[in-house]
């Protein structure tokens, strides 16, 4: 996610970002996937011996996840010397603080290759719509929109203060700062002025 949201910005630094991120992302899935108990990995079992092998450096990380694919007659679109490019990529942009943006092919690559790897390893069947769904929930909710009738409940009712010198609208001063109380006080009124002409109705009637 973190890469993903850095790759949508695309700045040079976020480009930068992301390359790590990316790179890291295929890592920590294959590290973490070795780690898992069997029974949250299928029931699939590995020697410790080989295990341990895998998880000595990136490399033999990455041998395992074509191991895997093979294991499971699974023909990756990622390849393995394109996956030790991007690691080199991404090694210079950690380790050696290069000034090189990483170039869009290599970001589409690296992001390309992490999605399959994680997908692969997880039985995850739509990482993007997974990513999508996270990423917008960690956007804000857009605060409900102004409405006309509400303003001239607003400043009907309360009219105009001074703010630092200049007179401003109750109602432009309240949805600044909490559209929720905005509305909330527009319907309070809303109501008691319906509650009033009930009142008055119910006079003239009696009159």
């Amino acid at each position: 996610m973190h890469a993903e949201i850095h790759y949508r910005v695309g700045h040079d630094l976020d480009r930068r970002i992301a390359m790590i991120g990316f790179d890291n992302a295929i890592e920590v899935a294959i590290t973490t996937y070795l780690n898992l108990h069997p029974i949250q990995r299928g029931n699939r079992t590995y020697p410790r011996a080989d295990v341990q092998s895998w998880l000595e450096n990136f490399h033999t990380k990455v041998d395992f996840f074509f191991a895997e694919c093979s294991t499971r007659t699974i023909n990756p679109t990622a390849k393995k010397d394109e996956l030790v490019w991007f690691h080199e990529v991404r090694n210079g942009q950690y380790h050696n603080g290069g000034a090189a943006i990483p170039q869009r092919r290599e970001l589409d690559g690296v992001r390309s290759a992490a999605v399959e790897i994680f997908s692969v390893l997880f039985d995850e069947n739509d990482v993007l719509a997974a990513l999508e769904s996270h990423i917008a929930a960690l956007s804000p909710v857009p605060p409900p929109p102004r409405e006309d009738q509400c303003d001239r409940l607003i400043d009907n009712e309360y009219g105009m203060i001074e703010v630092c010198g200049q007179a401003e609208y109750v109602s432009d001063i309240l949805y600044a700062l909490d559209p929720t109380r905005y509305h909330g006080t527009a319907m309070d009124l809303r109501s008691r002025n319906e509650t009033d002409a009930e009142e008055r109705k119910l006079k003239e009637d009696k009159s």
